[in-house]
């Protein structure tokens, strides 16, 4: 981090922390020359898009297409494309499914799920930040404990540039009284006990009482992808 950038933050950190969505992201879009919104598509996601979509400067989304997502998944970034009149930018991975299993074997994620996903998201989001100045993103404070310190704005460390959490203090009532209150449109795998969605091979319904994150890579002491441990 420049000493500049560590400036930028710290004159600004604490007082972010009162801001709204609406603020952060005005913010964000005068701020920096380079910004993108990275969605997952997620109901955190839409809600920022739609926040997005109000702010006088237009916000770029961009989407980690790991090529395993839901069919859903794939019908939502196309409907939101056209309901707010946005092109969604899909960063791809360097290997297709098919030659990441000639060169690591049939099913990958059933044995190292981590390389799986520095393949399928970690290097094409490295790929994508390296041409930002800051990105957003829908982490809430509330998801996970590997969540619950992060501040609205902040320096990525693992990835090296700003990092803008609008929605880090809202809980999960709030963010889905938003979506219903301005018909933001969201994947109906919510509806199904789906609270985070990820790839097909590794995500499942989550149960009653479990932790929202519990269903992504069941039977693995892994919670997270790695797109936000870098803090």
């Amino acid at each position: 981090m420049t000493v500049q950038d560590q400036e930028k933050i710290a004159s600004v950190q604490e007082q972010a922390e009162a801001w709204s969505p609406e603020q952060l992201l005005a913010w964000a879009a005068t701020e920096f020359s380079s910004v993108a919104i990275a969605s997952s598509f997620g109901v955190e996601d839409m809600a920022l898009i739609d926040f997005a979509s109000r702010n006088p400067q237009p916000i770029a989304v961009f989407t980690l297409d790991t090529a395993f997502l839901f069919p859903e998944t794939y019908k939502l970034i196309e409907n939101t494309e056209k309901k707010y009149g946005i092109k969604v930018e899909r960063m791809n991975p360097v290997l297709t499914p098919e030659a990441q299993a000639q060169q690591h074997g049939e099913a990958l994620w059933t044995r190292d799920p981590n390389q799986c996903c520095d393949i399928r998201k970690i290097e094409p989001l490295k790929r994508k930040l390296s041409t930002l100045q800051a990105w957003i993103t829908g982490i809430r404070r509330e998801q996970s404990p590997t969540r619950a310190n992060a501040r609205k704005i902040e320096w990525d460390n693992g990835f090296g540039l700003v990092k803008i959490n609008p929605l880090a203090d809202w809980t999960n009532k709030q963010v889905w009284k938003y979506i219903f209150d301005k018909q933001v449109p969201y994947n109906p795998l919510h509806d199904l006990n789906y609270p985070s969605i990820g790839c097909t091979h590794c995500t499942r319904q989550v149960g009653a009482g479990e932790d929202e994150r519990a269903g992504r890579w069941a039977g693995f002491a892994k919670t997270e992808c790695g797109l936000h441990s870098g803090n």
